[in-house]
Parts: structure tokens; C-alpha cells; sequence
């Protein structure tokens, strides 16, 4: 169960530091009579068992306490995400029927469009009308603060909706052994030293790769230097000022971090996770260059799944391993299916699925939760093959290939080799329509700081490491790719205007 770390460092390391935000620090004692004093709180605003409490809000101390205080109530979070239009937040709330939410000041102006029900406010000054304010809550508790739910295995720790970048939002059901079993998996494959430790919470506490960084840390006694959310030189700051040694960051991350790093002191990191989108062999380099002394672990992760295999920093040495996403963590089984949804053997592209302590399902979506986990393992989505020794490599998003004239086309190995052109930030590689070919080969690509692309230059590089059926056949130059809160280019945004017009055409 979560809450479990926090009792344990309260037990052996109470007077050590538990959160730092901006200038403030708390101590594991500190934090656990937080914890209890808001826990009581949110019983008093009717938080039972199972009850779901909303929040909203960047990053920030007092988001760590209620992803403790929630469970320890008895309740489910659900963490809405900071880049969601009010479109997006009212349905996922109007979904979950969560009637408990807490904001922010960034969120607080949205509140009247949500409609009527009991707010909490996570700002530091007076919240506004009608809003109750977290301290007011930790103030009424007092001496009475309740005694931990100890909430854990099946019960359900949170709601965590999908980024909407296939549609409708999905409300994922996770249990406390989903995510606390992901969180322990990713030390058991490789420890990295976290008792006493300074780990950098730059990604979204609202996304699955936030919250478990900061489980994680809570789960061993390390400090969490907690940021609102990711920018190189709030990152950079951190990392210096306060000599972080754990960094979680995904590659489109790692490549803005690396731009803005010039001769700043990273020389407190040890350890480097990245993960939640593929990382190129260039951006690859460019972190063992600038960062010899780091240990890498990449982690392949989804919502669904919270986590599915790592790939440790023994392996990152064995070159013929680096293309590949790891191998199944202690807790999960991975296979790779074909269309008749048998195992394939090894070297056989198909759909990655994986067994264990995944997801409950999907909320009110008991058609799509039966597809998901049908045959008792959950589909992922993804293209893939494991090699002989359980490594697995992923090529795709099942519908993000390309069909070429015929020919399958994986994006990923396009932008790889597009990544390696010096003139190349990043880029993402999407199907267009063709009158000819059916679906041509489509690259947007978004240079680095002070370049310009010579497509010329760009054909030519790509001629020499993919064959000509998976040439870009027509390129986009833009200035930013749109993202998901875990990072990932958003391909559907991208693709959505070259297919809006060809069905104007046709119709």
C-alpha cells in the first residue's frame, strides 16, 4: 500500500527530509502529521472507502501530501491532467462523478464552469469564494486526526484518465498493487541506492510516471525536490541547487535538457531514468557524452500496464541492446501475439501483450475493458518482437504504421534515422493520404536552435540508412510538435488535417 513507506520513514528516518518545494522542506514527521491532520479532513468532507477526490493542480508539496492523505482517508485520486481543455476536465469529472476537488490558483478561474461541488484549494493565499482552503482543512482536524485505512492490494488507488489523444478520454482503473508493484519492480531490476536519496519530480504528479516518482521515493525514505512541471532551466536550478541524484525524464525532456545545459554542474545525478516514448540513438549519445558518470535504466510503461519492462544500465553497455525497451520486470509477463492471438516466436513482429498486476479495466466501459484484457493478458497496442533471450523491441504503435503500396512502414525507424541528421531537434513520422500508394510516408520535423533543413540534405541522409519504400515522400518543417503530459507526440493531432482534407475531397 502506499501510505506504507511513509509509516516506515516516519519509524527509521523521521527527522530527514521528506519534500522540498521552493523554500520549503518537510520532514518525514512532518509530512505524516500532514498526512493524518488532512486525512481527517477529508473524512469530514464524506471521503469513504473508495470515495474519488479530484485534483488539478501542477506539482507541488501539498500534491504529495494528498497523493498520501487520499488513501490514507480511504479514498481513490483522480488526477486530472494540466493540459486538458475544460472540455476534457468536465467530462472526466462528469465520468467519475467525482463531487470532492482540488485546485490550484492556476485552475482555480475554471471552477464555476464545473459545475457545483466541494472544492479545496492548494494555493497559498486567501482561496476564493465558496472554495475551502487546505490548511483550513489540516487547522479543523486538530488532535483528532484518523488512523491510516491502510488501503492496499485490489483496492482501487486511482482514476487515471487517458490523454485524450485517441478521443474520448479512458478512465483507467488502478489498483494499489498496480502501481506500488510497478513502483518496487523498477528498484528490484536494478537498485539504485534511494534510501536517503534526491530525486528531481519534473514530470505531471497527475500522469502515471509523476505519481510513481514520487511514490517511489516515499517508498524509500528519499527526498522528492518537487517542481511545477518541466523546464530546462527550473530543472537545471534544481539539480544544482540541490544536488538531485534522480532524475525521470522522457526524451523529448532529455533533448530541450541537454540544449539548455551548457556548463551547468549535473555532476550530483547518478542515476537517469527515461521512458513513455522511443529515444533515438543520437539523443542517446548525447547523453552519455554530457552525462559519463549517470547510470541509465529506460522503463516501457502505459497507463494500462504502469509498467512492463526495464532496461538496466548493464545492458545499455551491450550495443546490440540499445534499441531495445528491456526485458518483463519480477511482476509482469510479457508476450508478443499475432493476429490469432497465439505467442509468436522470437524475431516475429506482432502485439505486445502483458499479464499481471495491470489495470481493474476501464470505467464504464465494460466492451472495451473485455478487449483490452481478453485472453487474460492486457493488449497493449504496441508492434513488437522479443529476441531469444526475452529482450523486447518496439517498432510501432500498432496505428501508427504506415501501409506503403503495400508495404508496412514502422514510424519509429524513420525517425530514427531522420534523428540522426544534425540539423534534426526532433520529429515524428505519420501515414497521409496518396491517390497512388494509398498511405505515403510523412515526416514533420522540427530543427534545432539556430539550423535550417536542407530537405535536399535530409532525402539524401535517410537514402543511406532505410530502404527507399520508407523514404519521407513529403516533409513538414514546424517549430514544436504537440505533446501529451507524458511527453509523446500527439500523431493524431498531426495527422488529422491531411485526412480532414482528403475526406473533404471526397466527399
Amino acid at each position: 500500500m502506499w501510505t506504507q513507506g511513509l509509516h516506515r520513514a516516519v519509524q527509521q528516518r523521521p527527522d530527514d527530509v521528506a519534500t522540498v518545494f521552493g523554500e520549503r522542506r518537510r520532514t518525514f514527521r512532518e509530512q505524516a502529521d500532514r498526512v493524518a491532520r488532512l486525512a481527517a479532513g477529508l473524512r469530514g468532507l464524506g471521503v469513504r472507502d473508495g470515495t474519488l477526490v479530484g485534483v488539478l493542480a501542477a506539482n507541488s508539496d501539498r500534491f504529495a501530501d494528498l497523493l498520501l492523505a487520499v488513501p490514507w482517508a480511504g479514498g481513490a485520486l483522480n488526477p486530472l491532467s494540466v493540459r486538458w481543455g475544460i472540455n476534457e476536465i468536465t467530462y472526466a469529472l462528469g465520468d467519475s462523478d467525482t463531487t470532492i476537488l482540488c485546485v490550484d490558483d492556476t485552475f482555480a478561474p475554471l471552477v464555476p464552469a464545473l459545475g457545483a461541488r466541494t472544492v479545496v484549494h492548494l494555493g497559498d493565499g486567501r482561496p476564493p469564494a465558496g472554495m475551502i482552503a487546505m490548511d483550513d482543512l489540516l487547522r479543523g482536524a486538530g488532535a483528532g486526526a484518523v488512523e491510516d485505512a491502510r488501503r492496499g492490494g485490489t483496492d482501487l488507488a486511482a482514476l487515471m484518465y487517458t490523454g485524450g489523444t485517441t478521443g474520448v478520454p479512458k478512465g483507467v482503473l488502478l489498483s494499489h498493487e498496480t502501481l506500488s508493484g510497478a513502483a518496487l519492480a523498477t528498484e528490484v531490476a536494478e537498485p539504485t541506492g534511494r534510501a536517503g536519496s534526491r530525486t528531481l519530480i519534473a514530470s505531471p504528479m497527475s500522469h502515471v510516471s509523476g505519481m510513481l516518482a514520487s511514490l517511489l521515493q516515499t517508498m524509500f525514505g528519499g527526498t522528492q525536490v518537487i517542481i511545477p512541471g518541466f523546464a530546462p532551466g527550473a530543472v537545471l536550478d534544481a539539480v544544482e541547487r540541490h544536488r538531485v541524484t534522480h532524475l525521470f525524464l522522457v526524451p523529448s525532456m532529455l533533448r530541450q535538457l541537454l540544449d539548455a545545459a551548457g556548463g551547468r554542474d549535473l555532476s550530483s545525478v547518478r542515476h537517469l531514468m527515461y521512458g513513455a516514448a522511443p529515444i533515438t540513438e543520437d539523443l542517446l549519445d548525447r547523453v552519455r557524452a554530457r552525462l559519463p558518470q549517470v547510470a541509465l535504466q529506460q522503463v516501457y510503461a502505459s497507463t494500462e500496464m504502469a509498467l512492463g519492462t526495464v532496461l538496466s544500465s548493464a545492458d545499455h553497455a551491450d550495443k546490440a541492446l540499445l534499441r531495445s525497451a528491456g526485458r518483463a520486470v519480477i511482476n509482469r509477463e510479457i508476450r508478443v501475439e499475432g493476429p490469432d492471438g497465439g505467442p509468436l516466436p522470437p524475431g516475429e513482429i506482432g502485439e505486445v501483450v502483458a499479464r499481471g498486476p495491470v489495470m481493474l479495466g476501464y470505467r464504464n466501459k465494460p466492451g472495451e475493458t473485455a478487449h483490452a484484457l481478453r485472453g487474460g493478458w492486457l493488449h497493449t497496442g504496441d508492434a513488437g518482437y522479443l529476441d531469444e533471450h526475452g529482450y523486447l523491441f518496439l517498432v510501432d504503435r500498432i496505428k501508427d504504421m504506415i501501409v506503403t503500396g503495400g508495404d508496412n512502414v514502422y514510424s519509429t525507424e524513420v525517425e530514427n534515422a531522420l534523428a540522426g541528421h544534425p540539423a534534426v531537434a526532433t520529429c515524428a513520422v505519420i501515414a497521409v493520404p496518396d491517390d497512388d500508394l494509398g498511405e505515403r510516408v510523412h515526416a514533420v520535423v522540427v530543427p534545432r536552435p539556430g539550423r535550417a533543413i536542407d530537405l535536399a540534405g535530409l532525402r539524401s541522409h535517410c537514402a543511406g540508412l532505410i530502404a527507399p519504400y520508407k523514404w519521407p515522400r513529403s516533409y513538414e518543417i514546424v517549430e514544436r510538435l504537440p505533446l501529451s503530459p507524458a511527453g509523446k507526440p500527439l500523431k493524431r493531432e498531426l495527422r488529422e488535417a491531411h485526412w480532414a482534407a482528403k475526406e473533404r475531397q471526397v466527399n
